[in-house]
């Protein structure tokens, strides 16, 4: 097969090129994941990272609008300003308690390295490059009011790596809206007069039981879950006010807005048993599923396979599930979330065994391996019009 050529140009050694970029941003970019993995700051709250991945892209010459579409820890630089903009997303919050247990310190990173090395050569094969940096993804959807703000509006593909126990496809993505509850009752002494008293903690318990039942009766895909918040001040005080917070998690959107309904009305059945109200509150915002673009995802597997990275299809035996704002991003653009694998074969992220592999050896492959994957889909994206016509073809939320 003849080497594949743009106006006289051979990819291959374009190629070759971008990855000798990236042998040259290998120690800033272990250095970057490692002072993420340091310094673990939780959603909206990512200074320190802000400052640490902005400040390589200065450094490396490139335009840097920080607290970018109105959120202080977001980030955006581009480089080119034509042909179709491809969106490189680094994510770089950490988890309450564990710290960084989902391996944003490697996306991060590796989005950082992936987008350099393609502003490389961006000029000369008509692309555009978008780097993003896209905070909250733990429970702030910082992408998404991103999004709200225009930071994808003319980009024309989105991709992001993340850290795994395997190398996958995809992840399997599920929707999934957050809610605060509030139960309020009366209080009431609970050895003198126990009978003034209207329970809120009871509510709340009743409410929860109420939910457990309700887990037998859902799709085994769906996932329902929940903790209270407060639970009263002391025992010998009828409980006037209670708190809870609760996710719940669907295939898709269409589907997980009836069984929002039923989980309220369960929580409801509980303010109604005792005698107390109830409110509650869904936060903004909703997390999509991700609809993965399969050419733009056959383009990232082709090359991570050229690293030695075979990357497999999700199955019983290896899969992630879970939910991420990427999915909004990919209801809007086509977009893609392979998994990389960081740590061996079941250690799950969001655990501490996790954590620690995100700054072992395998954890730093991960990072220059995704920079070198996801840079070489950004040349191809800019050198093969056809490809690029088979992703936007592709591209149906619906």
């Amino acid at each position: 097969t003849p080497p594949r050529t743009m106006g006289g140009m051979n990819v291959a050694d374009t190629k070759r090129r971008v990855n000798d970029e990236i042998d040259r941003l290998v120690p800033r970019l272990l250095e970057v994941s490692h002072s993420i993995h340091a310094h673990p700051e939780l959603c909206f709250d990512e200074h320190h990272a802000h400052e640490v991945l902005t400040g390589v892209l200065e450094d490396e010459g490139l335009a840097v609008e920080r607290g970018a579409y109105g959120l202080d820890t977001a980030f955006s630089a581009r480089v080119g300003d034509r042909g179709p903009v491809i969106a490189v997303c680094s994510e770089y919050d950490a988890l309450p308690g564990i710290g960084p247990a989902c391996g944003h310190n490697i996306l991060a990173a590796a989005g950082l390295g992936a987008g350099l090395a393609a502003a490389l050569v961006a000029e000369e094969l008509g692309g555009t490059v978008a780097i993003l940096g896209t905070p909250a993804e733990e429970g702030g959807g910082g992408t998404e009011f991103m999004t709200r703000e225009g930071a994808i509006a003319d980009v024309d593909a989105a991709m992001m790596v993340h850290p795994a126990d395997p190398d996958l496809r995809t992840m399997q993505p599920i929707a999934i809206h957050t809610m605060n509850v509030e139960y309020t009752g009366e209080a009431a002494h609970a050895a003198a007069a126990p009978q003034k008293g209207r329970n809120a903690l009871d509510a709340a318990v009743l409410g929860y039981a109420n939910v457990a039942a309700l887990r037998q009766h859902i799709r085994p895909d769906e996932r329902i879950h929940g903790i209270f918040t407060s639970a009263g001040e002391k025992p010998n005080i009828v409980p006037d006010h209670t708190s809870a917070e609760w996710y719940v998690r669907s295939p898709t959107l269409g589907s997980l807005e009836p069984l929002k309904q039923r989980v309220v009305a369960c929580l409801e059945a509980g303010a109604h048993a005792t005698g107390c109200t109830m409110s509650h509150h869904w936060n903004d915002p909703p997390y999509a599923d991700m609809v993965d673009n399969g050419p733009l995802l056959d383009l990232y597997v082709a090359n991570a396979a050229e690293l030695g990275r075979h990357t497999v299809e999700p199955d019983e035996h290896a899969v992630v599930v879970g939910s991420t704002d990427m999915g909004n991003v990919s209801y809007a653009v086509p977009s893609i979330h392979p998994m990389i694998k960081v740590a061996p074969e079941g250690v799950a992220i969001h655990s501490p065994d996790f954590a620690y592999h995100a700054r072992s050896d395998d954890g730093d492959r991960s990072v220059v391996d995704g920079a070198r994957a996801m840079a070489a889909t950004i040349v191809d994206c800019w050198t093969d019009a056809e490809a690029m016509t088979a992703i936007r073809g592709a591209f149906d939320p619906t």
